[in-house]
């Protein structure tokens, strides 16, 4: 048995203003041990090698052929948290025929001990443009873990840049949630949300989700620029793009991070 796994479900996108719109797609996930993948032995899954599912270090992070955990130790470091001994599991869709596009992956960075130190996520627009935030986790949290910022990056065309992130997230394990609740002043915008069961990483299972979710990471780009129609046929207006922050990462601490009310 291995910590990586495999995670199938869906994500629910649901916005509220200025007009109602609402998306539901199936989605499989890879939930990758960092120190583990070099070490995988499966045939239809190769890390950093084509295959008909990948996973390349170079796809996340700083965009370097580098080795994926140095990139998460050095963010880490800056927050003035320690990874050494302590494993990072990242939660992404993998390639598929050599194609990926994650709009966001977590990164579940434990401390030697086992406990959850910090999440970071990672977000990814369609410009090309990728940003991150880092959120140390308090000890003694419950099942789920509530953490909130504000927009820093441009990632829809169609969302305004200042708002706020609440984010709600589950410890994977038999299943997974993840929460996400965008709004402003005035409430709500959107909301979005995937919960996922856990299969085996396996090459059956791979063969599997291979056919219930065919060329899934080019449906998802696909999909992303079909809601964009969508939205412009029902009248709402793409705002200007600003220029990206000068720092590809935000560590986010007290008292924006707090512990749920559970």
């Amino acid at each position: 048995m291995t910590a990586s796994a495999l995670y199938a479900g869906k994500v629910h996108h649901h916005r509220f203003k200025p007009k109602a719109h609402a998306l539901a797609y199936r989605v499989f996930w890879l939930f990758a041990d960092l120190d583990e993948l070099p070490r995988l032995k499966l045939r239809l899954f190769s890390h950093n090698r084509w295959n008909l599912f990948s996973f390349f270090d170079k796809d996340h992070g700083e965009g370097k052929p580098e080795a994926l955990r140095a990139y998460v130790e050095r963010q880490l470091a800056g927050a003035g948290l320690d990874s050494h001994g302590g494993s990072i599991r990242l939660l992404c869709m993998p390639r598929v025929l050599g194609y990926v596009f994650n709009p966001l992956s977590i990164y579940y960075c434990y401390a030697s001990d086992g406990a959850l130190q910090a999440l970071l996520y990672e977000v990814n627009n369609t410009f090309g443009e990728r940003h991150s935030y880092l959120f140390p986790v308090e000890a003694g949290h419950g099942p789920a873990i509530t953490q909130s910022c504000t927009k820093e990056f441009y990632v829809s065309p169609f969302l305004d840049m200042g708002l706020r992130y609440d984010f709600r997230v589950t410890l994977p394990g038999e299943a997974l949630s993840v929460h996400i609740r965008v709004s402003d002043a005035a409430g709500t915008v959107l909301t979005a949300s995937q919960q996922a069961h856990k299969e085996r990483l396996d090459d059956w299972i791979l063969a599997k989700l291979f056919v219930t979710h065919p060329l899934l990471t080019l449906k998802v780009i696909g999909a992303i620029h079909w809601q964009a129609v969508r939205l412009l046929w029902k009248g709402i207006g793409m705002r200007t793009r600003p220029q990206a922050p000068d720092a590809s990462l935000r560590i986010v601490v007290t008292p924006e991070t707090h512990r749920p009310e559970i």
